[in-house]
């Protein structure tokens, strides 16, 4: 295949730049597995009158041109030639693991109020006096768990979410106390602060990822996850890992990329002399004005 890059205002609705791809499955030999990318975007004239946004249009020469650099098919400053995984990459999704540490101090057991986990104890979806008993029996699971929370040590900070969680369900089995789902999830949560020198939190015996932490890396198709792991991400986060039920590909063309020719600053000394000279113009004309 071949995408050709056009230059701004080549077209009547729209003046930004433009591409023609040329798509087929019957290449010749030299051409399979190959993308050929051709830079248009100095090839035009300008219009002697616009149509709307279109002000500039290729004459016969440049269709010629440009039509040839096609065929010929050998690079250039014009012409780049790639093979199609060049274009491809996975795009990974970077886990680190969850790391929290607990305390039942005033200030993280007044977070409850915002969890809502322990707004909906006292939200019912019945009418009547179904929905008041509903609530009654929410506000006073609440204060059961207050009262527990009261009772805990509040100056001792936890590393390890499984030792807390035996705690909570064994101080709630002496007051006969459930901890539903929902409920233990947002006693945890208002609890819990991030520590990363705390023990790792896990699910089923495999760390859980910290959806804060969480990442993404385009990894091309021609290097491999585990060496690209080793060389930009590991040194950096050793505990990370990849989840690779969440790996895609993709293929992207950075067009622009591929042309951009560096052009290095003017020497200093210039624009430093052109400073001053346009410093000298401002003088004058102020000088003018107040005169």
């Amino acid at each position: 295949g071949s995408c050709d890059g056009y230059p701004d205002q080549m077209f009547y609705n729209t003046g930004i730049a433009t591409y023609v791809w040329l798509v087929t499955n019957r290449k010749d030999a030299a051409r399979k597995g190959k993308v050929q990318l051709v830079n248009g975007a100095n090839h035009f004239q300008k219009m002697r009158k616009s149509l709307g946004d279109k002000r500039k249009e290729l004459s016969p020469e440049h269709i010629d041109k440009l039509s040839r650099l096609y065929a010929d098919f050998e690079e250039g400053p014009e012409v780049k030639i790639f093979a199609n995984e060049d274009f491809g990459y996975r795009k990974i999704t970077v886990e680190r693991p969850l790391q929290l540490n607990f305390q039942a101090s005033a200030e993280r057991i007044a977070r409850l109020e915002d969890e809502k986990g322990w707004q909906n104890l006292i939200k019912s979806k019945k009418k009547g006096e179904d929905a008041a008993a509903e609530v009654a029996e929410g506000q006073e699971t609440q204060e059961a768990i207050r009262a527990l929370l009261g009772d805990l040590d509040t100056e001792t900070v936890q590393t390890s979410r499984e030792e807390f969680v035996k705690l909570l369900k064994a101080e709630a089995k002496k007051r006969d106390l459930k901890l539903a789902a929902p409920l233990l999830k947002a006693v945890l949560s208002a609890l819990s602060e991030r520590d990363p020198g705390a023990e790792v939190c896990k699910v089923r015996g495999s760390p859980e990822p910290d959806t804060d932490l969480r990442d993404h890396e385009n990894v091309p198709l021609t290097e491999g996850i585990d060496a690209y792991m080793a060389r930009e991400v590991l040194p950096h986060v050793p505990d990370a890992w990849v989840d690779e039920s969440k790996t895609k590909v993709g293929y992207e063309i950075p067009f622009t990329r591929h042309f951009y020719v560096y052009e290095p600053p003017r020497p200093l000394a210039e624009i430093e002399a052109e400073i001053q000279e346009l410093e000298g113009e401002i003088r004058g004309m102020l000088g003018e004005v107040l005169a």
